[in-house]
């Protein structure tokens, strides 16, 4: 919302041939692609670990300085109550600078933190699966010496803050809500600490889907390029909050029926069953390209845990509907093919608007990959605000903003939220990811 600093090239040294070793096996053999499994030798090749660097040391201007941001984070929809000013003016009051600088690194970690990650932690979030790597504690530490030998505290806080128009928007909208209007304050800023959730950098081109909205939107530099209607997950499977990066797209796709809802597919008119090497049993069961398919005529290709991804329909008649809850999790968009006819272009592509039409009209199920794949952010934002201040307010679907809001009032941003392990002991276990989410 930073850039790691790239590995220094090294000299080319004669390759030595690898040792004779026997291949390891069993439960803790390593995986190929995987780094939490890696060969003892590679382990043993690691890069040594750093000693740590000396505490850093503040002095009193630089501490005021901090002081002064605290009293006016509220605008950012932040609680300066949570970064204890009054604790910050205790330890300078002492003049001593072992004291200072420990109160306020602290105080910096927590607000840097906030800025960049959002104060709501994972447990006040629900179905949040996208990732931000923003601030690494590395990348937290580097930015506090760099603003206190540069001078420039404020500015390097104000460099975490999204960069999205909306967050801005929103701000404004907060300015110019009273305090008086509690509910409404606190609605904006918890749609403010959502922007923070997401990465700073969105991309030069995205696509976002807002759930609540039901609105799916192609954004280029920072402008709307492509809106349209969306369709999302009924109350009984929500759509998850994640990101992808869509490769491409699948035109006549198949539909691979999820165990979670085979029996509304098994051995009905229009499904086949994928059966095993030998015949002897059904692995799932598939819904072939072709008019019915749930899928339509399209669906984007954005690996992602959770088997979400946008596609056509076949019941486009439902996007005229005012709610539009009807899914089993993925992103049915209407006129997807116009945008996947758009990104395929993009970049001097080869799949020209005559050549896609040709495929979708063999029948044969073809996929045609961008140039340059984009990312895919899937958001719950419950509030939006206009160019001129003003508020529009979603149905909040899934009943996810009252955790979210216990949290944010939270100092520690509902961390305490969590389920101590002693409490899940007994419980069934969640689904498995390609059972949560389906169309």
């Amino acid at each position: 919302m930073g850039v790691p600093t790239p590995a220094q090239p090294r000299a080319s040294v004669p390759a030595k041939p690898a040792p004779a070793t026997t291949p390891r096996t069993g439960p803790d053999a390593p995986v190929t692609g995987n780094p939490d499994y890696q060969a003892d030798d590679q382990q043993a090749q690691a890069a040594p670990v750093p000693p740590p660097l000396p505490p850093v040391i503040w002095n009193v201007p630089s501490a005021y300085e901090l002081l002064s941001y605290i009293s006016r984070i509220g605008a950012e929809g932040l609680n300066p109550a949570d970064y204890d000013a009054p604790g910050l003016q205790a330890a300078i009051q002492t003049g001593n600078l072992a004291a200072i600088s420990a109160a306020a690194t602290e105080r910096f970690n927590l607000i840097s933190s906030d800025l960049a990650l959002g104060h709501i932690k994972a447990p006040g979030r629900t179905d949040w699966f996208v990732v931000d790597n923003d601030l690494s504690p590395e990348k937290q530490d580097a930015l506090l010496r760099s603003a206190l030998a540069q001078r420039n505290l404020t500015a390097s806080l104000n460099a975490l803050l999204p960069t999205h128009p909306q967050y801005a928007a929103l701000k404004v909208a907060l300015s110019a809500t009273p305090p008086s209007d509690a509910a409404r304050r606190d609605r904006i800023r918890l749609n403010l600490d959502r922007w923070r959730w997401l990465p700073r950098d969105l991309g030069n081109k995205y696509i976002i889907v807002n759930v609540p909205g039901f609105h799916a939107t192609l954004v280029e530099n920072g402008v709307n390029r492509w809106k349209q209607r969306a369709i999302a997950g009924k109350l009984s499977t929500p759509t998850p909050q994640l990101n992808a990066t869509a490769v491409g797209v699948i035109l006549n796709p198949a539909w691979n029926v999820p165990k979670s809802i085979e029996k509304e597919a098994a051995g009905k008119k229009g499904f086949k069953p994928i059966r095993s090497a030998d015949g002897k049993k059904i692995l799932y069961w598939q819904q072939p390209p072709g008019p019915t398919n749930a899928l339509g005529q399209l669906k984007f290709v954005m690996p992602n845990s959770k088997a979400i991804y946008l596609h056509d329909t076949n019941a486009r008649s439902r996007f005229n509907d005012s709610t539009r809850a009807l899914s089993h999790g993925c992103v049915r968009t209407q006129h997807i093919i116009d945008l996947a006819t758009e990104l395929l272009g993009d970049d001097n592509g080869e799949w020209t608007p005559e050549k896609i039409q040709a495929a979708l009209d063999s029948k044969k199920t073809v996929q045609a990959n961008f140039v340059k794949p984009l990312p895919v952010y899937i958001v719950y934002f419950s509030s939006a605000a206009l160019l001129d201040g003003r508020i529009v307010n979603y149905r909040d679907l899934y009943g996810r903003d009252s955790r979210a809001m216990a949290a944010l009032q939270m100092r520690d941003g509902g961390a305490s939220l969590a389920t101590p392990k002693t409490e899940l002991a007994g419980k069934p276990k969640p689904k498995p990811a390609d059972q949560v989410a389906t169309r």
